[in-house]
């Protein structure tokens, strides 16, 4: 029997991860399964896979199959014993020749037997999915449309839409992934579907500015307002707010409204970011009333500066 060089079928290192392994085995399969190749030579192809699989995919195996590649001379052949079935002895003389025909040989049966009812859970599918703030302070249902591979009626692979519909649960976060169970790649001989993740994004919007469950937002104030202090309304992701503006306030000035940021636990707060703004001198009523101020206030902002 000839001696095969698994670590070269499935093109990877004898180095390599258990994860390393079983991802090259996957890619191998997806590429050479006759449900999808077109190569003459797929199912055979399938076949070694699976059984260079079969050995480095199981632990104790792989570390007797390694253990023989160290000892054995090249262009060494090997014949199955008459009693390979009932075990083997991995020592004494002749012990590496008997195991590899053993091995060999249960894994080669295993994969004949299971070639035409091979199973492969589907792939899972990575997309990404952008919603408004308003849709984290309160969830919402968001329709996903997919492009994923099918098989048609000729076996040939094509891309079909398909619309899922989404829940996005109330306090996401930027950058947080949905799971969808089953709602992947459909899997192969009747194994189950993969999973769809959603990455979660955020439309932008001028008017907040996030830090995690913190918002922040600017909320204009007149003049008179911050300085005597009033009773404003403001718009926020949850709805109108009614707020008390301190007197003598100035810009800059951040009143915390607690744990109105994007639901948690604990849930973030909403900053309120106060800006003076200034009614435009653009009537001779309002730029007299400017030069009233300057000759009666006479308020100098620089003071502080030293100017």
């Amino acid at each position: 029997m000839e001696y095969k060089d698994y670590y070269n079928t499935l093109g990877i290192d004898k180095g390599a991860s258990a994860e390393e392994i079983k991802k090259a085995y996957r890619k191998l399969v997806r590429k050479y399964h006759p449900d999808v190749s077109r190569a003459p030579d797929a199912e055979h192809m399938t076949k070694e896979v699976n059984e260079a699989y079969g050995v480095l995919g199981d632990a104790d195996k792989r570390a007797s199959y390694d253990a023989l590649g160290r000892n054995r001379r090249a262009g060494e052949q090997f014949s199955p014993p008459p009693d390979w079935g009932s075990g083997f002895d991995n020592g004494g003389a002749g012990g590496s020749s008997d195991f590899f025909s053993d091995l060999f040989a249960h894994v080669g049966r295993r994969a004949r037997s299971g070639g035409q009812s091979f199973q492969q859970r589907g792939d899972d599918i990575h997309a990404s999915i952008t919603i408004d703030l308003t849709d984290a302070y309160h969830g919402s249902v968001r329709a996903v449309t997919l492009r994923v591979p099918q098989h048609d009626a000729q076996g040939r692979v094509v891309t079909r839409e398909r619309t899922v519909n989404v829940n996005i649960p109330k306090g996401v976060l930027p950058g947080q992934q949905l799971r969808l169970a089953g709602q992947g790649h459909a899997g192969s001989g009747g194994a189950a579907a993969g999973d769809l993740f959603l990455e979660i994004g955020f439309h932008p919007d001028p008017r907040y500015r996030l830090e995690g469950r913190h918002v922040y937002t600017s909320v204009p104030v007149a003049p008179w307002e911050a300085a005597l202090g009033a009773t404003v309304y403001v718009p926020t992701p949850s709805g109108q707010v009614e707020v008390a503006v301190p007197a003598g306030s100035q810009t800059g000035r951040k009143l915390r409204l607690k744990e109105r940021g994007i639901p948690g636990n604990p849930a973030g707060d909403l900053y309120l970011m106060l800006e003076v703004v200034l009614p435009p001198a653009s009537s001779d009523r309002a730029r007299e009333l400017y030069r009233t101020m300057a000759r009666e206030m006479a308020f100098n902002p620089r003071a502080q500066a030293g100017a």
